[in-house]
């Protein structure tokens, strides 16, 4: 039920004739590149790092080495061995409050060519930190809805373009960063509280979208486009809809790893033995804070905190999914938890990398959909509710699953159409996932800072 996926996932235009099927050519996938302050660093054997790091653009050097950090707001300290420059930190939070640390390089051995584990991602203060996404358009109330989107660009764009294409309707949107996927965007929403901002929400995940529905920030609408989804993907008040399944894997190269060594459990990645072959997208953000809160669910607290220390001593914390990829392609680590979209547009890069469904404990993996909802106080409802008819219909879903993307659709007339087989999933329902996220990404937090 659990075994590694072998096939090629690369995306085809047309229905494949076998889900097990191996595409006849390779199509070129372009990846995307979104950096937070802390991604492409290079280490070397310089000591000392200390330093206080504000404003826009902010400096700390020192024997041997610069740390350069955009939008930061943060302190700095290293009390091991360092030498690295951090660029791109376009979408660094300012006023985070936190701490920059490496730690003890004997942590990351095994096949991670760097020499520490940065943790500073994971220190950043929650209701402080300030994401740097653009402002949204201006404009009067006839330029159309304003569509707030953390799913990935890529993918979005081909949807949009071609709502707009047979609409003749101009969508604006604003896109998250791959670092802070959908946390930021959903703290803009809660921030415009009270005053006219976006008038949809297309996420990559449904947690959030949850608490958004429970603060009381997103507006009723039952689409009937959404009329053949499984109620279980339905809002029982309507606020949201979600479709479009990723699942949660791990990804590994196939002609460095033995598949047959690799644990069939979620819970036995926090094993010593991985120690310094293992990368993990910060839990603070995207869909890795949804796998975390679904271990505390699932497992309870005790089980999960033990998880996550066993974590802490041997994984390297990065700033995303595709980051995380990027490690195991580059060969600085062996394999990396992640999301099957990240797997099927890296493939393209590393040919020999496949996945593999680990049990969360309950019969298979976990499976996050995408959720789209319409947002209260908007100020284009009814464009806003032809919007959300368009992305959460069956041709939507159809799309992202033969896209690079592969989201597995919850239409199960879809999935066969499209030769798509349901993957082993979670029981666990998102709401009682999203009843203990807050706390479990406190606790996940406080664990892989120490």
């Amino acid at each position: 039920m659990n075994a590694v996926r072998r096939e090629r996932l690369l995306a085809t235009s047309e229905p494949r004739a076998s889900a097990r099927a191996e595409p006849a050519v390779a199509q070129p996938l372009r990846m995307w590149h979104r950096h937070i302050a802390g991604v492409r660093s290079e280490y070397g054997d310089s000591h000392g790092l200390e330093g206080e790091i504000h404003g826009l653009e902010a400096t700390t050097t020192c024997e041997g080495g610069t740390t350069r950090v955009v939008s930061g707001g943060f302190r700095a300290t290293s009390p091991c061995a360092v030498s690295s420059h951090v660029e791109d930190g376009r979408s660094a939070p300012a006023e985070a409050g936190g701490s920059l640390v490496a730690h003890d390089g004997a942590r990351a051995r095994g096949n991670c060519t760097w020499r520490l584990i940065l943790a500073a991602i994971l220190l950043f203060s929650g209701g402080g930190c300030k994401r740097a996404t653009a402002p949204a358009p201006a404009g009067a109330a006839g330029d159309g809805p304003l569509l707030y989107c953390s799913v990935d660009e890529t993918f979005a764009r081909d949807v949009l373009s071609r709502y707009e294409a047979r609409t003749g309707r101009k969508v604006r949107v604003i896109f998250d960063s791959e670092a802070g996927k959908t946390t930021g965007l959903v703290r803009r929403i809660q921030a415009e509280a009270g005053r006219t901002g976006a008038d949809v929400f297309w996420s990559s995940e449904i947690f959030n979208t949850i608490l958004l529905a429970r603060q009381g920030r997103l507006a009723p609408y039952e689409s009937p486009a959404a009329a053949d989804i499984p109620p279980q993907y339905k809002d029982a008040g309507h606020r949201w809809t979600a479709f479009g399944l990723r699942a949660r894997v791990v990804a590994f190269d196939s002609e460095k790893v033995d598949e047959a060594g690799l644990p069939r459990t979620w819970e036995a990645y926090a094993q010593p033995e991985l120690a310094g072959r293992l990368a993990i997208a910060n839990p603070v953000f995207g869909t890795t804070r949804g796998h975390v809160a679904a271990m505390f669910a699932g497992w309870g607290r005790q089980r999960a905190e033990a998880f996550l220390r066993g974590l802490a001593e041997h994984a390297l914390v990065v700033d995303g999914n595709s980051t995380a990829v990027r490690m195991v392609i580059s060969g600085r680590c062996d394999l990396c938890f992640t999301d099957i979209d990240d797997v099927v547009v890296a493939q393209s890069s590393l040919p020999s990398l496949l996945c593999l469904y680990p049990d969360m404990g309950d019969g298979g993996t976990l499976m996050i959909p995408n959720s789209v909802a319409l947002i209260a106080g908007g100020a284009h409802t009814d464009e806003a509710k032809k919007l959300i008819d368009y992305l959460v219909s069956a041709e939507v879903e159809k799309l992202l699953a033969l896209s690079a993307s592969r989201n597995l659709p919850v239409r199960a007339a879809l999935r066969e159409e499209i030769d798509m087989p349901m993957i082993p999933a979670s029981t666990l329902s998102y709401d009682a996932i999203a009843d203990v996220m807050e706390e479990a990404i406190e606790i996940a937090r406080r664990i892989l800072a120490e």
